[in-house]
């Protein structure tokens, strides 16, 4: 319906939202400022013990900085009260005291009927209460005394119980002069079509949907009944359980059993998700009362989202067969694609063939809660379903559970998430193809050593104990460094590429500064100028290094076209090595999981830039020197006259004298 102007603006300057708030919340007096409208509680959206919700009662809105809810009065009912936008307007309206406006006729008359159903189930759950007293409900009291559901129970949870014949409900409504038709729609009856069998049996009369069942209220998030559902003492029925059909009230895909009851006490602990009814009741009973059940069918999309709402991450208590596990390898697939950060599931496998029922009545609450203690997470139990009762003693069958896994991992949306999944799945993979404990590995240490010696205070000071991982980056870079600072000529020449290098040290960085702010200081001299401005310790450190001692442009300084070919190879492998690295990186977030052969390509082409970056520069470098054993750059002019001084030497030691 449409709402005339003014009307919500009305409803808001009208209702304080603290007020709305302060019945699902317990405010946090020592951080709120009651005076000033500003209060602070735990966020009844999500399970924490801190008081992160904040309502800002003056103007109207509240806001969690933990789970980032937030919004007005209207939208705080809608989320948890669990109705519409325009259930929540009337709940404000009436608190408010104000007049709905008049609904369209097509939208009053579906509201109006809505209401007559909902007073037709209620109707229904007392009649089926009070069939539970009687003598035809003797062999149902026994039944629910031997589940140990005694009358106090019974009556918590409106357990009821249907006779079983054909029109006993009907003829109770009758008799209250409700309409055959209201009964049916409600789900309470069946009126059977023409083509039936029973329609020409019974001349198509209508029947009760409910005989010989244990009757269990279904209530939506309001406490209203909406639905039943039916356990039949007859072993030899056709359906165990029985749940009322789809009608105007009862959304079976959107539903979940002991909603209401479940989210006043989510709050406090974890959500459990069970099979059925008396699971569900058993571990209320046994102060599990933050219990849900889906109604007869698959969790669907729309069952996990209003899971969420109660809590973060639910715990899915499963029988311990295989029907319960393949239960949840479904919940899984339909899960993947929705879970981010924050939410998600677990699950609590039960000991085999028991139920949650049978473990709380064979070995206590405390058991039961040992189980959900020890709930696996959704990786674990996807991991098991890939992997058990499989082997993998082949290259084939490892590329195949390489695939199935990457499949089921990119159902995932949220990207981050995805790739932490993917860590978790090669770890799980390492543990299963290379199950051998860590000391038996190559490179481990022995298991009698107590530990490494005691590092030297040179160790404890090098580069290798400080570089971060990145210890060859640092040596290259320290080259580099040490070449512009003896050829100073060289620094405005490669001064864009200095530049663009990101140090890995402080003291790095502190000497690229010195080096660009005097780039263009022809006249000066540039290590004097380092020394007067950083102190002398900085150089000190840069030409004690081995690596810097040995470079070609630092041995031979008088030679400024070596030193310009050294500082050319030195950058190329320096930005080649840290390409790899970057490659690798950016490689891992875009797979966000398992090694494909795109990410083998990637790397494999980095790898062989970095190599050939390694090996030497240009063609034209090539031609002119040699590498020595030591690294070093040897010019090839001198090292072929070397070469022929040697070769004459040996001659000579033959017997024989060079000719000319």
């Amino acid at each position: 319906m449409s709402l005339p102007p003014g009307f919500l603006d009305e409803l808001r300057t009208r209702t304080s939202l603290a007020q709305v708030v302060g019945r699902k919340v317990t405010w946090d007096m020592k951080k709120s400022q009651q005076g000033k409208g500003d209060m602070w509680a735990p966020c009844p959206f999500h399970q924490e013990k801190t008081a992160s919700f904040h309502v800002d009662d003056k103007k109207g809105f509240y806001y969690c900085f933990g789970c980032h809810a937030k919004g007005d009065a209207i939208s705080f009912v809608k989320e948890t009260e669990n109705v519409g936008f325009m259930e929540a307007i009337e709940i404000l309206a009436r608190e408010a005291g104000m007049q709905m406006p008049a609904r369209d006729p097509q939208a009053q008359e579906k509201a109006d009927r809505r209401s007559e159903l909902a007073q037709v189930m209620e109707q229904a759950v007392q009649y089926f209460r009070l069939q539970l007293k009687t003598a035809q409900g003797t062999a149902a009291r026994d039944y629910l005394d031997r589940r140990g559901l005694r009358e106090a129970a019974q009556a918590r949870w409106d357990i009821g119980f249907a006779p079983d014949t054909r029109h006993g409900l009907l003829g109770y409504f009758k008799d209250k002069g409700v309409s055959e038709e209201l009964v049916v729609d409600a789900g309470l009856a069946i009126k059977p079509d023409s083509d039936d069998a029973r329609f020409q049996r019974d001349g198509g009369a209508a029947y009760d949907r409910f005989r010989g069942r244990i009757i269990f209220p279904i209530r939506d998030a309001r406490g209203r009944a909406i639905s039943l559902g039916g356990r039949a003492l007859d072993p030899n029925a056709r359906a165990k359980y029985l749940n009322g059909p789809e009608t105007e009230l009862f959304d079976k895909g959107r539903s979940l059993f002991n909603l209401k009851n479940a989210r006043e006490a989510a709050g406090k602990q974890p959500l459990i998700v069970a099979e059925g009814y008396m699971d569900v009741i058993a571990l209320s009973e046994a102060g599990f009362g933050a219990t849900v059940a889906p109604l007869g069918t698959a969790i669907t999309e729309d069952q996990l989202r209003l899971m969420w709402r109660l809590h973060p991450e639910p715990v899915i208590a499963l029988d311990g067969d295989t029907a319960g596990l393949r239960a949840a390898m479904r919940v899984i697939d339909l899960a993947l694609p929705l879970i981010e950060a924050g939410q998600s599931l677990r699950f609590a496998i039960m000991p085999e063939g028991l139920d949650p029922d049978d473990v709380i009545k064979q070995q206590g609450a405390g058991a039961m809660q040992k189980v959900l203690d020890a709930a696996l997470p959704m990786v674990q139990l996807l991991w098991r379903r890939e992997t058990e009762g499989k082997q993998f003693d082949s290259p084939e069958r490892k590329a195949a559970l390489d695939r199935d896994l990457r499949e089921v991992i990119l159902k995932i949306k949220d990207k981050s998430l995805r790739s932490h999944y993917g860590q978790e799945i090669n770890r799980l993979r390492r543990a299963l193809f290379d199950p051998r404990p860590a000391q038996g590995r190559p490179g481990s240490r022995a298991p009698w050593r107590k530990g490494p010696p005691p590092a030297l205070a040179e160790t404890r000071t090098s580069l290798l104990a400080s570089g971060a991982g990145e210890v060859e980056e640092a040596l290259r870079e320290a080259v580099i460094l040490a070449t512009c600072i003896v050829h100073p000529e060289l620094v405005e020449r490669f001064e864009a590429q200095i530049e663009r290098i990101e140090m890995v040290t402080e003291d790095h960085r502190a000497l690229q500064r010195l080096l660009l702010s005097h780039a263009h200081d022809h006249e000066a001299d540039l290590q004097a100028r380092i020394e007067a401005e950083a102190g002398p310790h900085l150089l000190e450190k840069l030409f004690a290094l081995n690596h810097v001692k040995i470079a070609p442009s630092l041995r031979r300084r008088d030679d400024d076209e070596l030193a310009a070919l050294c500082l050319t190879e030195e950058l190329a492998k320096l930005e080649a090595g840290r390409g790899v690295r970057r490659e690798v990186e950016e490689a891992a977030q875009d797979i966000d999981a398992l090694a494909d052969e795109g990410l083998t390509w990637r790397l494999g082409e980095a790898a062989r830039a970095r190599d050939a970056a390694r090996r030497g520069g240009s063609d034209e470098d090539k031609t002119l020197f040699d590498r020595a054993a030591n690294g070093a750059l040897i010019a090839r002019e001198e090292k072929d006259q070397l070469d022929a001084l040697l070769r004459d030497i040996e001659f000579t030691k033959g017997g024989r004298k060079p000719q000319g």
